[in-house]
């Protein structure tokens, strides 16, 4: 099968999101749909996907004009759309989320479960995949949820398939699970678009790639000729800098101790943790995906609760039982996933972006929003936030503008101590930039900043040092030169440092 996309205009009022954008993908191959948050991606394959009309253009399947009126029509063209947000019911088994929507009956009009079952289980045979179509779907890791879309997709016949930042929560083990399903569809002659801000994915899964940049086709070739830098100066149309941006600071440069925690425990999650952070130091917390970093953080925040151990702000020893509480005593959390923890969909971008501090900037319980907007007006300029109006959407924004907007709020407050849990998860490679500018400002402002992230090189760009967690406890700490991928995964995976000898053991 191959579709072809002939000079695709669209536009929302008076915004222009694609401007005479062509594109073409045939059985077989894996194209990587690249651009920065905003540049055009999801309009693009909404379009494809019968979600969105186009305002001018044409499709083609195999050489013949379509009409795609709504989702179904694509579908029954053979095109299927894995949104990053996947469509399936916890409470439900397997075979029947693959089912949902055409369930198959029997002659009496009762469901068919044996039927739905079998059907399912060829089909998990044919893509080599080992999973009981019994299994209740909340049971399974994200990579097994991605593959149930998949199957599903290719049980509708589906020979050309979207996937949408498939890997973005996902941990190294279960991209290469969902790497291998890719491979498999390969095999069987169906074409993949990948979207996806990980350059690293991109040059090692696809062979050919597409950039939009402000919606236009700006780049397209085959990948083996191309860099990682190349596809990152195509999306922002400049240079992107790969330099270590770690400051060196000696230890007189440090500022005082801001927080200390000594001895902090929760059995289920972490165990004996002590560490302290400076004001304008930049420390990172890394590890494997299960090393109990978040939850200890959490614990931290007051969000979560702590078994034993203490915590300390600025020398004295606090209890912190709310997040409210930690907000006065001068912490902000930035949790790791935007979507589910961190923005409010129905609310506009100004009450997303103000709805920490409600309570500082109130008078007998009415909110200054006066107050707020001249706040909000300083941090959208100092994170240069792409937006219309305050009142517009907090979802009309990009992943990587809304992030800003997260960021924004906690800046509102104040804070002493700032912990940022994956804070480029979900952007494009410019937004990324633009968030480490932020976190070097706001320690060069004397805030103590703790970056929690599963990707080494991030750690190792910005953070002054780092503390490698294994399985709820601080496996080991890095600074400058020690710092390298090679150093952070053997501690992440439960080796040691032998300080004299300067060599890793287990």
């Amino acid at each position: 099968m191959k579709i072809e996309m002939k000079h695709i205009y669209k536009s929302f009022g008076s915004n222009d999101v694609l401007k005479d954008v062509s594109f073409s993908l045939e059985g077989g191959d894996i194209c990587a749909l690249l651009g920065e948050n905003g540049a055009g991606k999801s309009t693009l394959m909404n379009i494809l996907g019968g979600v969105i009309p186009m305002d001018s253009g044409s499709i083609l399947v195999d050489g013949e004009v379509v009409n795609f009126a709504n989702p179904v029509d694509s579908m029954e063209s053979g095109i299927a759309f894995i949104h990053q947000e996947l469509n399936l019911i916890n409470d439900l088994p397997i075979y029947e989320n693959m089912f949902l929507g055409r369930e198959l009956k029997s002659k009496r009009g009762s469901l068919d479960l044996k039927q739905m079952y079998d059907q399912t289980n060829e089909m998990f045979k044919k893509m080599n995949v080992d999973l009981d179509p019994a299994k209740m779907v909340g049971e399974l890791d994200a990579s097994y949820k991605q593959i149930v879309e998949i199957c599903r997709a290719m049980m509708m016949n589906a020979s050309i398939i979207i996937m949408d930042e498939p890997t973005t929560s996902l941990t190294d083990s279960e991209i290469e699970r969902v790497f291998g399903m890719m491979r498999t569809l390969v095999d069987h002659n169906v074409g993949i678009i990948f979207i996806s801000h990980k350059l690293n994915e991109v040059l090692e899964i696809c062979n050919q790639y597409v950039v939009l940049r402000d919606g236009k086709l700006v780049s397209e070739g085959n990948v083996a000729n191309v860099t990682k830098k190349d596809l990152a100066s195509f999306m922002v149309g400049f240079d992107v800098r790969t330099e270590s941006l770690r400051r060196n600071k000696d230890k007189e440069a440090i500022g005082r101790e801001v927080l200390r925690v000594d001895g902090l425990t929760n059995a289920q999650h972490f165990r004996d943790i002590s560490f302290s952070v400076h004001a304008g130091e930049i420390v990172g917390i890394t590890g494997l995906l299960g090393d109990g970093r978040s939850e200890l953080f959490q614990a931290i925040f007051g969000a979560d609760k702590y078994q034993s151990g203490k915590i300390y702000l600025n020398e004295k020893e606090v209890a912190i039982n709310t997040t409210y509480q930690a907000i006065k005593e001068g912490i902000a959390y930035l949790p790791r996933n935007r979507k589910e923890n961190a923005i409010i969909k129905d609310m506009d971008i100004l009450e997303n972006a103000s709805i920490a501090t409600w309570p500082m900037f109130a008078k007998r319980g009415v909110i200054n929003r006066v107050k707020h907007k001249q706040v909000f007006e300083g941090h959208r300029d100092a994170l240069r936030i792409k937006m219309d109006q305050l009142t517009d959407s907090i979802t009309s924004l990009s992943g990587g503008n809304q992030q800003k907007v997260v960021l924004s709020k906690w800046l509102a407050a104040s804070p002493k101590v700032l912990i940022l849990d994956n804070p480029t998860q979900g952007v494009d490679v410019g937004a990324k930039e633009d968030i480490y500018d932020i976190i070097l400002k706001l320690a060069e402002e004397d805030i103590a900043v703790i970056v929690l992230s599963s990707e080494a090189q991030e750690i190792i760009r910005v953070c002054d040092r780092a503390l490698v967690m294994y399985h709820g406890v601080i496996q080991g700490e890095l600074t400058e030169e020690e710092m390298s991928e090679h150093s952070i995964m053997r501690l992440a995976t439960g080796g040691r440092l032998d300080e004299e000898k300067g060599v890793y053991q287990k």
